[in-house]
């Protein structure tokens, strides 16, 4: 019953793959690679046509009989990247195909002459300062025609791309929408869109076409938004409808998996990935960030040799590469790797990121801080950048900088504890404990990854005698501690089991104090301490003999704290 529903929701599959085979088509005429192998990836997918259901082919103009042999001659110099060359012969023609390539051939040849003098002249760091000049001249042209509305589907993306490019970010926003408006198969125009919506907010704001198409969009924007539940749920519809075996539905998958650090799902799915399309390179970087994390040295180094046969001039395989001597501490010659991807494509925005991160591992903090600038101008969602940056300026101790920084990140991961611990940190260094106290609880609510925050907590309650909460943030710090199975390899431990052993002596909690105490001697830094109190313990008992059942009766008023803290049972808990 679901299937159905799901299956009317997306019309006819059939259908859909016509669709597909007709946006192909029409995308490899004007040149647009990117665009056309995100449909045949998706067509590939479905089952096939028979020959007699072939979407016919798109119709044939007069304009388009006029400059066929201009058009020919053009796109023959276009595919040989010979832009300037291609756009001398389609100057004067008619047709919507033609202008297009004539306008697309403009800007290319452009960014190819930018990107020649930055890659001669220029360090990485420094490409922004270079900039295409064909680009005002292009928006004047197209916002003439965009006025008296003669562009289509098309050229109203290249419209949108210029308008980008020149940082005319709100005028972009409309001409994108109206060019999915214009022609809504075209994948291109969704994924710049893409790059301009900011927040939740923004999004529901968009006026988009209601078509099957746009639920691949909103997949995608639920992941870059972090909303990665909604995220995976809508790749499940989209699995469940017909697009079980798409390629691209199971990489977008596993980054959403690895965006929230379920590390192993995310690892299972790209092993899948590269069972099914083993000479693959799309997302491969995310891949080996993943075997980064877990440290899995083999797999990775096979994986960046694998990469290097199959295309050693590719982004991701020279992030691959640079992961690779990160791991094994080669910091120069990962910074070197990551460096090469940004001549490849300087809007690269993992490459700017890891780099951020080798210069943070050889102490150079300018040229870090620098690289998490470019990688926030490339994409302003990128919380790994925000984060860093909070790192860098964190080591330079100029907390109100890293305030600012950590505020952006959380921002962006309202739920991931790493931000809110730095965050709480911050405020502690501006002596705001109100903040850092609610920041290190709401770290430990959300699901603490390093089991730091109740510790942080903890130990602020310390600085300021608020001894009660101390002692239930240690004791529950423990219970989550040993609950994990981590008890022998975490040395604060030893630390909260020495303060609640004081805590529970000083209330007269004698049977506790002593457990707490015994634990103490399992620890080579509080072994000395835990038998003193031990020793202490035995003292007291000896010159007050108290009955067991008075342990637990109310204290006197002067020795009471504000909140009685329940007894610690490490009993179930022994090493």
């Amino acid at each position: 019953m679901k299937m159905a529903a799901l299956c009317s929701e997306f019309g006819d599959l059939v259908q859909i793959k016509k669709q597909l085979i007709s946006v192909i088509s029409l995308c490899k005429e004007r040149g647009l690679l990117h665009s056309g192998k995100w449909a045949s990836e998706l067509a590939f997918a479905l089952d096939r046509l028979p020959k007699d259901e072939l979407p016919p082919s798109p119709p044939f103009t007069e304009e388009d009989a006029q400059d066929l042999d201009a058009l020919t001659l053009a796109k023959s110099y276009f595919d040989l990247k010979e832009y300037d060359r291609s756009a001398y012969f389609l100057k004067g023609c008619c047709s919507r195909k033609a202008y297009f390539l004539y306008m697309y051939s403009r800007y290319l040849s452009g960014e190819k002459k930018k990107d020649d003098e930055t890659v001669d002249s220029l360090g990485p760091l420094e490409k922004g300062q270079v900039r295409n000049e064909a680009l005002r001249e292009l928006r004047v042209e197209l916002s003439k025609k965009h006025n008296v509305g003669e562009l289509d589907g098309f050229t109203l993306y290249l419209y949108g791309v210029v308008l980008r490019k020149l940082d005319l970010l709100k005028e972009a926003v409309e001409v994108f929408v109206e060019a999915i408006h214009s022609l809504p198969l075209h994948w291109g125009a969704w994924l710049e869109l893409s790059n301009l919506v900011t927040n939740i907010e923004m999004l529901k704001s968009l006026s988009l076409p209601d078509c099957w198409i746009k639920d691949f969009f909103m997949a995608h924007m639920y992941t870059e938004l972090q909303m990665i539940k909604e995220a995976l749920q809508k790749y499940q519809n989209l699995i469940e409808a017909g697009f079980s075996k798409s390629t691209y539905i199971i990489s977008q998958i596993a980054v959403a998996y690895h965006n929230i650090r379920d590390i192993d799902q995310a690892l299972s799915l790209f092993n899948e990935l590269r069972e099914q399309d083993p000479y693959r390179i799309d997302n491969m970087d995310t891949f080996s960030n993943l075997l980064y994390v877990k440290s899995m040295k083999p797999e990775l180094s096979y994986l960046a040799h694998n990469l290097v046969e199959i295309d050693k001039y590719r982004v991701e395989t020279c992030c691959v590469i640079g992961n690779y001597y990160s791991l094994r501490s080669q910091h120069e010659k990962a910074a070197l790797y990551f460096q090469r991807a940004l001549k490849l494509n300087p809007r690269c925005l993992g490459a700017w990121t890891l780099m951020g991160h080798e210069y943070m591992e050889m102490k150079n903090t300018s040229a870090a801080i620098q690289a998490y600038r470019h990688a926030i101008e490339v994409n302003k969602r990128d919380y790994r950048a925000w984060y860093g940056l909070g790192q860098t300026y964190e080591i330079l101790k100029m907390p109100f900088y890293c305030l600012y920084y950590y505020r952006k990140a959380h921002q962006l991961r309202p739920n991931d504890s790493r931000m809110l611990v730095a965050l709480g940190e911050s405020y502690e260094k501006l002596s705001q404990q109100v903040e850092a106290k609610k920041c290190y609880w709401r770290a430990y609510s959300v699901g603490d990854v390093e089991k730091m925050a109740l510790l942080k907590l903890a130990k602020l309650h310390e600085q300021l005698t608020e001894s009660d909460d101390a002692a239930q943030c240690y004791m529950l710090y423990i219970q989550d501690i040993f609950y994990c199975g981590e008890q022998l390899e975490h040395a604060e431990v030893s630390t909260a089991l020495r303060y609640l052993g004081q805590y529970y002596f000083k209330n007269k909690l004698y049977d506790e104090a002593s457990l707490c105490a015994q634990r103490c001697c399992d620890y080579n830094d509080a072994r000395e301490e835990g038998k003193a109190l031990l020793r202490q313990i035995s003292q007291v008992r000896d010159q007050t003999e108290t009955p067991s059942a008075d342990l637990f009766a109310p204290l006197s008023n002067n020795n009471t704290p504000v909140r009685r803290v329940s007894p610690l049972n490490l009993i179930s808990f022994t090493p």
